[in-house]
This record gives C-alpha cells, structure tokens and sequence, in this order.
C-alpha cells in the first residue's frame, strides 16, 4: 500500500483534468443548445432536442462504450481519455442546455417587447437584459450540474482510463485493503466536490448582490 498516495495522486489530477475541461465544454454546449431552442433557430431546433433527448435518456456508461467499443468497428479509434471527454460533454451539454433554458425563459415577455421599444436589437437584448437575468436563475443549476458531471465521472474507469476509482478497483484488487483505499477514495472526491460546492455558492450570492 506505500504506492498508494502517488497512484491517487496521478488518478486525482486525471480526474481533475477531465472534470474541468467536461465541465467547461458542457457549459459551452449547453450556452448555444439553449439559444437556439429558445430562439427556435430553424434547421436546428429539430436538432438540438434530438440532441437533449437523445443524451439525457441514455446512461453515460453506454455512451461511452459506443464510443470506445464501437466507433473502431467503423475505423474511428479514440483514445480512452479523448472518448471520456466527448461522453462527459455530451451528457453534460444536455443538462447544461436545460439550466439554461429555464434561466431564459423566466424573463418576462413585458421586459422584452419594453427593451424592444426603446431601440434595443436583439444582440443588445440578449447581452443587457437576457442573460444578466437569467444567469440569476441558471446559476444554482449549473453548479448542481457540475457536482453531478464530476462524479459522474468515476464511469470511465469502465473504459480502462485511471481515474481514482480505477485505481481503487486495482488496489482492493491487489492489497485487498479496503478500509484504507476507500478512505483515500473518499478523500479524493472530498477534495474535489467540496471547493466545487463552495465555488458555486460564493458565485450564486455574490452574482445576486450584483444584480439585487
């Protein structure tokens, strides 16, 4: 077991790594995915709640083995980091794009057709009277949304990448030591969801002075 710590470590930033950076392009994904259905974009709209449907009703286990397993039957072979990503992302999208739904539609339609009359476009409208109210909305969800990606996460051991719970697996495996390696495993999520929480929750409050 003296293995252990520089083995959790390496598996905490892997997991760190994909966290943040899944996180980040769900937000992105899910920022656009909202716009269009909200605006109702033809020839997209049809498209990105295919999209939402098809990614929120299927577990993220299964895509990722349609990904890893079944994207080299058809000669396109990924790595097992770059297909945990795209899993991550695309379950991730899904959520993130339902977050922002809701912000923008709790704008009220009388704020709107108001700004409308005083000249604004809808570049302007989006920018000075959408978004700054509905990210007020938005916000808690996302956060959730981020807390459930991270430890969604621990899904992609079952496509060899090592994660911490990769190495968990190997270790009770190994050492049969289970007390001390579920510990460290506890340990490592601790050390990523708690900031995560508390990160969010500084922004919600302070976001709200903001706009309040």
């Amino acid at each position: 077991m003296e293995n252990a710590i520089p083995l959790f470590t390496k598996a905490l930033w892997l997991t760190l790594h994909l966290s943040f950076w899944g996180v980040i392009f769900s937000i992105i994904v899910g920022f656009f995915v909202a716009i269009i259905t909200y605006y109702k974009v033809r020839g997209f709209c049809m498209v990105v709640k295919a999209y939402v449907e098809l990614s929120r009703n299927t577990p993220l286990l299964i895509q990722l083995f349609f990904l890893y397993y079944g994207l080299p039957q058809i000669g396109w072979k990924l790595d097992s980091y770059i297909c945990a990503l795209i899993g991550v992302v695309f379950l991730g999208g899904s959520y993130m794009a339902e977050s922002f739904r809701a912000g923008l539609e709790s704008v009220g339609k009388i704020q709107l057709e108001s700004a409308r009359s005083l000249g604004l476009n809808e570049m302007q409208l989006i920018f000075y009277i959408v978004l700054p109210q509905s990210l007020m909305v938005s916000l808690p969800y996302i956060g959730a949304n981020a807390i459930f990606l991270l430890k969604e996460t621990s899904v992609v051991s079952a496509i060899a990448l090592a994660d911490v719970f990769y190495v968990t697996k190997d270790l009770l495996g190994s050492y049969y030591k289970s007390s001390e390696t579920l510990l460290l495993l506890v340990f490592c999520y601790l050390v990523i969801l708690l900031p995560l929480s508390l990160l969010f929750y500084v922004l919600e409050k302070h976001y709200k002075r903001i706009i309040n």
